[in-house]
């Protein structure tokens, strides 16, 4: 498959007809230290894919896109990200394929629900997946995007693709080279501009203005939301803020005191 405007954004990319997991390839690739930061592994056929919570992501091939970037972060000085501020890394990715996804889809109806979800008018349409080396000296970012999947081949009835969004060029048979590289070049060109601004202010979400750039397509802001948090407990509240480690404040319904959520499964209660 040809993908040049990917290929100018990606240190390596390697592309395969079938994936059991890019995740998996792209980490085993990585155990070879000269691995580049920015590796790419993309497949339109990923047998076995994982979202967040051990979920399984499953889709018709040919109809998605599955792909895996490696992140080696490092700081100027050549110093790695310290683990405090690695949550950004997938909300880095979010916002860069919510800028990619909108340049299609236009209008600005392509947003971000935290942490790891990108929506087109409220329905998702991208998943996104982070996992730490077990080295600890790298991230690889998963994604997976529906590209032409009809009504009929939809997981849920929340979910969307780009042809049922209208995206020219995405008709409802297996996507084309073309509508691969205008996705996956505009996510790579845009994670790499965000990863180079964080990186060179020092990881400071903040002071780089990353943090700024994730609020102002995070839709979850200002929302009623659900959080099913990590062993079992549900908070309930007003999304606020994020942090400066871009954790989720939520404004507590029960008790009115704000709570900083790291992990959770979110629910904007407008759309149930």
């Amino acid at each position: 498959m040809e993908l040049p405007r990917a290929e100018n954004s990606a240190a390596r990319l390697r592309y395969v007809a079938e994936a059991v997991s890019t995740n998996d390839s792209l980490a085993a690739l990585a155990a070879d230290p000269d691995e580049p930061t920015l590796s790419v592994f993309l497949t339109l056929s990923q047998t076995a894919g994982r979202g967040r919570l051990g979920r399984s992501w499953i889709a018709p091939p040919g109809k998605t896109l599955a792909v895996s970037v490696l992140i080696r972060p490092l700081l100027p000085s050549g110093e790695p990200v310290g683990i405090e501020n690695l949550g950004w890394l997938p909300l880095l990715a979010g916002t860069a394929m919510t800028r990619a996804i909108d340049a299609l889809v236009g209008h600005a109806r392509t947003t971000l629900k935290w942490p790891n979800d990108v929506l087109i008018d409220g329905r998702k349409v991208c998943g996104i997946l982070a996992e730490l080396l077990p080295s600890g000296n790298g991230v690889i970012i998963g994604a997976g995007v529906n590209l032409t999947l009809g009504e009929d081949d939809l997981p849920v009835p929340t979910a969307t693709s780009l042809a049922l969004a209208g995206v020219a060029g995405a008709g409802t048979g297996a996507a084309g080279a073309e509508l691969v590289d205008a996705v996956l070049g505009g996510y790579l060109e845009f994670l790499a501009e965000l990863l180079g601004r964080f990186l060179a202010g020092g990881a400071d979400a903040r002071g780089s203005g990353i943090l700024s750039e994730v609020a102002r397509v995070c839709s979850t802001l200002g929302q009623d939301v659900r959080v099913e948090l990590p062993g079992g407990t549900t908070l309930t509240g007003v999304a606020k803020a994020l942090d400066a480690s871009g954790r989720l404040e939520v404004l507590s319904g029960a008790n009115g005191e704000i709570q900083a959520v790291a992990a959770g499964d979110v629910t904007h209660l407008r759309y149930e």
